[in-house]
C-alpha cells in the first residue's frame, strides 16, 4: 500500500455525539452510524399523539382494558451496539416492573411502533425493522398518515410477519392490543 494515499479513517459515532445535536434534531445510532431526521411534522405528531390517547388508557392505565403495559413516546432504546428512538413503545409490566432511573432502556420492549415520514421511512424499513426482530421484539406496527396505513408484524422465528394490513377508516384490533378496537381514521390530522 502506498504510503502517500490517505484513506478515510471510518469512525463509529458515540453516545456523545447525540448531545452535540441542535434541538430541531432526532439522533440515533444505527451500524455505527449517527442517523438524523427532524423532530416529527404536525401531521406525525398528530397520529403518534392520538394512537398513544388510543392505547395508553387501557393498556397502560387498565381503564377499559386489562392494563398490564407500560406505553411511552419516544423512549431512546440502547440495543446492543445500536441506539434508536422508536416514536412509541411498549413493555409488558411482568417484564418490566419498574420504570428504570436512567434516561434509557436497556431492555427491549415488546412492542414498537414507527409512523412512517419521507425522512426516516427506508430507516424505518430497512434499518430498524432487522434490529428490532435480532433484539427479539415480538410485535411491531408501522403508521404511514400519508397513506393512512397501520402495517402490523408479528416476528416468527427471528423474521418479521405481515400479520395485517389497516386502511383508511378501517376499525382496528390488532396485536398486541386486540383486547380493544378503535377507528384508524381517529389517526388521522
Amino acid at each position: 500500500m502506498n504510503p502517500d494515499i490517505k484513506t478515510p479513517s471510518h469512525q463509529f459515532a458515540t453516545y456523545e455525539d447525540l448531545f452535540d445535536l441542535p434541538d430541531n434534531l432526532v439522533g440515533e445510532i444505527i451500524h455505527g452510524q449517527l442517523i438524523t431526521h427532524p423532530r416529527p411534522a404536525p401531521k406525525h405528531a398528530v397520529t403518534s399523539s392520538a394512537l398513544g390517547d388510543e392505547l395508553v388508557g387501557p393498556f397502560h392505565k387498565g381503564r377499559g382494558g386489562p392494563g398490564g403495559w407500560w406505553i411511552l413516546d419516544e423512549p431512546e432504546l440502547h440495543l446492543g451496539p445500536h441506539i434508536l428512538v422508536p416514536d412509541l413503545a411498549g413493555w409488558r409490566r411482568e417484564r418490566l416492573p419498574v420504570i428504570p432511573d436512567i434516561a434509557f432502556f436497556t431492555l427491549p420492549p415488546d412492542w414498537v411502533c414507527e409512523i412512517l415520514s419521507p425522512s426516516t421511512a427506508r430507516t424505518d424499513r430497512v434499518d430498524k425493522m432487522p434490529i428490532y426482530a435480532q433484539q427479539g421484539i415480538p410485535f411491531l406496527w408501522l403508521i404511514d398518515p400519508a397513506l393512512h396505513t397501520l402495517e402490523v408484524f408479528v416476528l416468527s422465528n427471528g423474521r418479521w410477519q405481515l400479520e395485517g394490513v389497516h386502511q383508511e377508516a378501517d376499525q382496528v384490533s390488532a396485536v398486541p392490543f386486540d383486547a380493544i378496537a378503535f377507528p384508524l381514521a381517529d389517526l388521522w390530522a
